[in-house]
C-alpha cells in the first residue's frame, strides 16, 4: 500500500510515479500489459550489470492492486531542468549529455533483445502502405548489425544529475542492443519532438564529431526510426514522424 505521504512526482493515463522514502514507486494502471512490466524490470536488471550509473532496482510488486516497480530514488534535477535554467551553459550540458550518451553506447548487454528484431515488429505494426513498409524492412535489414546497448529513450530528462555531479540514467523500459546511430537518430528526432530544433542540429553534430562517425550515416537511420515510432506516437507527432519517414535519400 502508498504511505499517505508518497509524492506524486509524474503521472501519464497508463502509469503514475511516486516518491516514498529512500524510494521510487512506479506505479501502472490494470490495462498495462504485465509482461511489458516485467520486461521493464528484467531491462533495468541486466543493465544494473553494468558499470552505468542507474538507480537500483528494489522490487516488482502489487500496491494496491497493481503492479509497481520499485527503485531507489535519485536525488537531483534533470539535464533538461538544469538546461532550462541556464541557457548559457548549453554546450557545456550538450557534451556531457553527447559523452554520457557515448559511454553507454560502448556497453554490452547481450540478453536484451535485439533492436533490430523490435524495429522490424514496430515497422509491421504501422499503417503505412505496403510499398513503404516493404522499403523500410529492406532498409533495416541492410543496417550494419551491431549489438551495443541503446537506451531507446535518450534524451535529456531521463538523465538526472546529482548534488555532486554525477550522471544517472533512468528510464531503461526501451533497452535494445544494436546499432548506435539507430539511438542517435532516435535522440535527434526527440529533440524535434520537444521543439528543440536547434539543439538537435547541434546535438547531432557534436555527437558525430566526437564519435568520427559520418552524419549521413545516422541520418539513414531517421525514416526507420521515425517508422518504429509511428505505432505509439501521439496524435501531434503523426504528421511530423510521416514527413521524416518520406524522405527517401539524404546523400
Amino acid at each position: 500500500m502508498m504511505k499517505e505521504q508518497a509524492k506524486l512526482v509524474f503521472s501519464r493515463p497508463d502509469k503514475k510515479i511516486y516518491h516514498q522514502d529512500d524510494k521510487l514507486v512506479k506505479v501502472f494502471e490494470q490495462q498495462y500489459s504485465k509482461a511489458d512490466i516485467l520486461n521493464e524490470a528484467l531491462n533495468h536488471a541486466r543493465v544494473e550489470e553494468t558499470d552505468l550509473n542507474v538507480p537500483k532496482l528494489q522490487a516488482v510488486q502489487v500496491v494496491d492492486g497493481k503492479w509497481a516497480i520499485v527503485l531507489d530514488y535519485i536525488e537531483g534535477k534533470t539535464l533538461q531542468s538544469l538546461m532550462d535554467a541556464h541557457p548559457e551553459k548549453e554546450d557545456e550540458y550538450l557534451n556531457l549529455f553527447v559523452d554520457l550518451q557515448m559511454t553507454v553506447l560502448s556497453k554490452k548487454v547481450p540478453m536484451l533483445n535485439k533492436l533490430k528484431d523490435k524495429m522490424q515488429g514496430k515497422i509491421s505494426a504501422t499503417d503505412l502502405d505496403a510499398t513503404t513498409r516493404y522499403d523500410l524492412h529492406t532498409r533495416l535489414d541492410s543496417m550494419p548489425k551491431h549489438t551495443h546497448l541503446c537506451h531507446g529513450d535518450f534524451n535529456p530528462t531521463n538523465v538526472i544529475i546529482t548534488k555532486d555531479g554525477t550522471p544517472y540514467v533512468i528510464d531503461w523500459s526501451h533497452a535494445t542492443q544494436g546499432n548506435s546511430s539507430a539511438d542517435v537518430a532516435r535522440s535527434y528526432l526527440l529533440f524535434y519532438l520537444a521543439g528543440n530544433k536547434e539543439l538537435g542540429e547541434k546535438y547531432l553534430r557534436l555527437y558525430c564529431k566526437k564519435s568520427d562517425t559520418a552524419i549521413q550515416y545516422v541520418q539513414s537511420w531517421i525514416p526507420i526510426v521515425a517508422a518504429s515510432r509511428l505505432v505509439k506516437a501521439n496524435p501531434e507527432e503523426v504528421e511530423f514522424l510521416r514527413n521524416w519517414i518520406g524522405v527517401v535519400d539524404y546523400q
